[in-house]
Formats: C-alpha cells, structure tokens, sequence
C-alpha cells in the first residue's frame, strides 16, 4: 500500500470514528462506505447476497442463442454519431455501478468493492476490484476510468457532453484502484454517484496504443472487462459474440446464473417477412414478435405444430415505452398546437386494434404508463401546486389547472372517423389552415404538405390508413419508406416531418430528461427529435432533477407528465403489456421472471439434451 492509500484510509477511519461517537461539527460532511447506492435509500440487496433472486444460479453454461437484426450495420462503435453500429455492440464493455432486473433504480458495486460518498454527495469514491481484466488480459484500473470519463467529454456525442460536463468538476486518481469524482457545485446530486458508476470503462493503454477515437465508426471494437467479446461477423449478414474464457468474475455473486450462453449471434434481414421466414427455418432460435398480425395469424407452421417451437406470452412489468409519431416543430406548419391536435385525430387506433392489431395492443397516453406515475384526471394536492407555481410565473397556460390530462383521441370502428374529422377541420380553419378549391389546405398561399419518413415495410399496412385520413382533411400527406441507413441520417439531421420515436422513460428520471425533453438537445440529441422548447418543460424537468424524496420526485413527474401531453407534439401509438416471444425449445428461463427485463440473453439458459434431440429431427443444424 503506497502513502496515499494510507492517507486516505487513516481520512475514512478518522471520519468515521468522529461520526460514531457524535462529535462531527455542524461543517463536516458524514461519509457513507457502501456496497451500492440508491438516492432514497432503498437497496434490495445486502452486502452479503449470494445471487440474484430472479436466476437459476445452477443454470448450466453452453450453447448458443440467437436472434434477428433489421437492415445493416458498418460499425462497432455504439457511442459515435457516424455509421450504423452493430447489434450487441455494447455488449463487451462494463461499468462501475449496475442496476438489477427486480432493483433497477438501485446501483450496486461491480467493478468496485464499496464506494465513498459524503452526505452532500460533493464528490464520490469508488473502490475498484484489483482484479479485473480486460479481454487482452490487462488489468482495469483508476487510471483506465479517468481516461474513459475524459474520452466522452473530448469525443462523446455533444448532447451527452452538454449534459455530463457541467457535472464533473475533476476526476482524481487516489491510488491505482482508487478513483475520486468531484462534482460540480450545481450538479444535481440524485444524478451524479449514478452519472459517474455508469459510464463503460475503456482501456487507455489499447486506445493510446491504436489511436482509435470514440467519435469515429469503426469496424474494430474497443476492448472491453465485459463476458462477451466480437467472434467473427459477415457484414449485413451477422454478428457473433463468444463468451470469454478468461472472464474475470464469473462466480462473484452478481454474475452467478448469468452469462450462460457461449455464443451470442444475430442475423441480419433486409425487412421482418424475410426474417420471419428466417425464423420458420431455424436460421436463428429466438424471436421477440412485434408484428400482431404474424402473431395472431402466423405462428400455424410445422414446428410451432409438432412442439418444435414454443410460442407464449410472458409477462412485462416494465414502463410503457412512449413510442409515437412526433411532429418536426422545428417546422413552421407544425408549430401551432392546434394543427398537431387536428393531425393527430387522423390516426384510427380503435380501428387499427381492431382490424390491424388483433386486439392486442393498448393504447399509449402517457410518457410513464402502465404505472402510477401517469397523470390523470384534473391534477390535485401537490402536483396541483407545483403547477399553480408554474402558472404564476408565466411558464404555463392555466388551463393546465383545470383541464383533465390530455387523453389520445378516441375513433370508431370504420378507418375514417367523421367525427373526429369534423373537429380536426374546425381546428385547422381556427389555425388559418383553410380548404381552397382544389379541396387542399392552403395558408398563405402555401399547399399543407406531409411526409411520414419511415424505413419499415411493417409500419405500411398502419401508417398508409392516418394518411389517407390526413388526405380526407385536405392534407398533402405521403409515406416516404427509406432504408434504414438513410432514415438515421434524416432523423439525425432533423430532415423530417413526422417520423416514430421512441422515448424511453424511467421510474426514476433525472437529468437523461434534459436529452429527450429539453431546450438545450432540441438541435444536438437524437433523443429530442421533434425539437421540443418550452420554459415550463424546462423548469418542470429541473424541479424533477431536483427531487429530495420519492413522494415529491413522482409528484413532479405526474406534473411533468401532464404537461408533455398538453404539448400534444406527438400522435402517440401503442404498447402490449406482455412479452409475446417464440424460441426453438432448448431454451429455460427461471421463474417467476422478474418484472423488469425478459432476460433472454443474460438468465436464461441452454438444455443440450433438448438442443441435441432437435438436431436429431433435422429441425436445426
């Protein structure tokens, strides 16, 4: 142990001799030494834990599992703007602190053995592993974290450094395994032990010795501490990940019952029919079906018959993901809320279900649904009064006070509601959009126009009825269907005017907010694609970052909630509440699932003897 390790654990023991014995002075700051963190204070798991409650922790090792991936790829590089990376293409890095499947807003200790936090959380330690390895079988170490954090605040894509600078003051290396983050003085503190245990750690002797840059697309992956490490991969073809026979810590307690594939690989389809028939012929072993129409209608052929395949609904406790067409409001034609309202009636879920769906969808209202942080009704008690505060200072309409939580229009059964038709016409005569002969809407001497950008051919058979809709009120609408490359150039480039997003949320949100929602991403993070401005977002996404309680935090959320759909800058669209997977049947999961994550790819496991008696029958090779 050199001086510096001395020093600072004769600094932790002094500190917490003074604390035992109630004789801190109103100015020193307590230090908590802890094996995770959760800002409100809720850790499931004990120091102690043997295994994760949710695995199997005597799942056998072996096989492989396999899955699809749409369109192509040219990179290995998952966190650079450039070129279109490959699936898994995280999968061979590790990060400091990770989340749990039945404890995701809780951080535990991976790379580390305990972590240093002050009650003011000005600055965090976190006490690394001295036995962790690289995939070339160098040692991870403070230095490599420092480097890591300095790598994405020098080439990391902007809205992530714009968000993350003005948090870190200084990373200090203590000792080789010891690493101290400063946090600056206005940095939200729920965000910043989370927003330092989380980031992937690189190797800074492999990136020196290559020259290779974060901010480049790159055919060579970056090495990583992570169980998973590149195999082999045609490009547009496939990918394959092997398991590393060196992993460093497959016994530690986080790791028992995981990891226990030995092949992770993905094959590549141009569009979901081919990969659909890829599946039906054993090209690749596990499917998660998206397509209701393929799930209600196709699951008929021989090896869903004969037992081969194993078709089911597991349950999904997870968030419904906030996806939906967004408006450009950017776009001078979409900045008035009354045409994003009149637009958005166009879209027919009831009939989609229906007709489309096969009933198996809900619809989404909500930026946090299928949990109690969804809005609803008139707002009350405390989420009434952060609005009222709002409202005061001219950050929101107060309308926001007495109007019900915006509710995704309701249609009837035939595709072109006329009901909704004729109040989405009132609403674009009030906006100055009126018809002119030729029966289009026209203002200003300007023709209504609209293009759906989308690259899937799944999303034809629903997209193509809202804009036959769209037509029958007088718009210029079309599908514009692209390939997947250059539907992520135009959607990176904001060259659209209504493409689906999704906006994943969390149970906890904090500043990631600022990246979907914020003024500060509208020109710089994919995640704001529609551009969205507004100081009540703004200043609501603050109060939630600045949240001291989970009563006060999910308040705020409601609040925030309510006010995003009051925006109306998306035609939201839908969600099922169970997972609806297919798998060639050499595969086992533990039960029950935990809530939070399907896990096929992490807790799941692979039965030989199964697998052998499928080759047997010639169903796969």
């Amino acid at each position: 142990m050199n001086i510096d390790s001395i020093k600072h654990l004769l600094f932790t023991i002094s500190l917490a001799v003074i604390t035992a014995n109630n004789l801190v002075a109103d100015d020193i700051d307590p230090v908590t030494i802890s094996h995770g963190y959760s800002f409100f204070g809720d850790l499931k798991y004990p120091a102690n834990f043997e295994h994760l409650d949710y695995v199997n922790a005597k799942a056998p090792k072996g096989g492989e599992i396999s899955q699809w991936g749409f369109g192509t790829f040219d990179s290995f590089n998952a966190y650079a703007r450039k070129g279109n990376s490959a699936a898994l293409s995280s999968a061979p890095y590790e990060t400091i602190l990770t989340s749990f499947a039945d404890d995701i807003t809780s951080s535990y200790c991976y790379l580390c053995t305990t972590l240093e936090y002050p009650e003011s959380r000005n600055w965090a330690i976190f006490n690394l592993r001295n036995d962790v390895t690289f995939s070339d079988g160098s040692t991870l170490s403070a230095e490599d974290v420092k480097f890591t954090f300095e790598l994405f605040m020098e080439q990391g894509i902007p809205s992530y450094r714009a968000a993350v600078s003005g948090m870190v003051k200084s990373i200090e290396v203590i000792d080789r395994f010891i690493v101290k983050f400063i946090f600056s003085e206005d940095a939200p503190r729920r965000d910043v032990i989370d927003l330092a245990g989380g980031i992937p750690v690189f190797s800074k002797a492999w990136f020196e010795r290559t020259g290779a840059r974060l901010d480049e697309s790159t055919l060579t992956p970056f090495i990583g501490t992570g169980p998973y490490v590149l195999d082999s991969y045609a490009i547009n073809e496939r990918v394959v990940y092997a398991r590393r026979d060196d992993f460093w810590c497959e016994e530690i307690p986080i790791n028992i019952g995981r990891n226990n594939f030995d092949r992770l690989r993905i094959e590549y389809f141009a569009d979901s029919a081919s990969a659909f028939e890829g599946f039906k012929g054993g090209v690749y072993t596990f499917r998660s079906e998206n397509s209701s129409k393929q799930w209600a209608t196709s699951y008929n052929f021989g090896s869903i018959e004969n037992g081969h395949v194993i078709k089911t609904e597991l349950p999904n406790g997870n968030l419904a993901q906030a996806q939906a067409y967004v408006f450009n409001l950017r776009r001078e034609k979409f900045k008035d809320p009354l045409v994003r309202e009149a637009l958005s009636m166009m879209f027919n879920f009831e009939w989609s279900n229906e007709q489309l769906f096969y009933g198996l969808y809900d619809r989404v209202n909500s930026f946090w649904g299928n949990s109690n942080l969804e809005a609803t009704g008139v707002p009350m008690g405390a989420e009434l009064s952060i609005l009222q505060d709002l409202v005061s200072k001219g950050l929101l309409d107060a309308g926001v006070l007495t109007e019900p939580a915006v509710m995704a229009p309701v249609s009837g059964p035939r595709q072109l509601d006329r009901t909704n038709l004729r109040k989405a016409s009132i609403l674009l005569d009030e906006a100055g959009w009126l018809v002119n002969d030729a029966g289009m809407r026209e203002k200003d001497g300007e023709t209504f126009t609209l293009e759906v950008l989308d690259s899937s051919p799944a999303f034809d058979r629903i997209t193509n009825p809202m804009i036959e809709n769209m037509k029958a009120l007088g718009i210029d609408a079309a599908l514009n269907r692209v390939d997947p490359a250059q539907e992520v150039e135009r959607s990176r480039a904001y060259d659209f005017d209504v493409t689906t997003h999704s906006m994943r949320m969390s149970l906890e949100p904090s500043s990631s907010l600022e990246q979907y929602f914020g003024t500060k991403a509208m020109d710089e993070s994919s995640r704001n694609l529609m551009g969205l401005s507004d100081p009540g977002v703004d200043a609501l996404i603050e109060l939630v970052v600045r949240s001291e309680t989970k009563t006060e935090l999910n308040d705020r959320i409601s609040a925030l909630d309510r006010v995003l759909r009051a925006k109306r800058f998306w035609i939201p669209q839908w969600f099922k509440s169970v997972h609806t997977v297919a798998y060639y049947d050499q595969y086992e999961y533990p039960f029950p699932l935990p809530p939070y994550a399907l896990g096929e790819m992490d807790f799941w496991w692979y039965n030989a003897e199964k697998g052998t008696k499928l080759k047997a029958a010639g169903v796969l090779n």
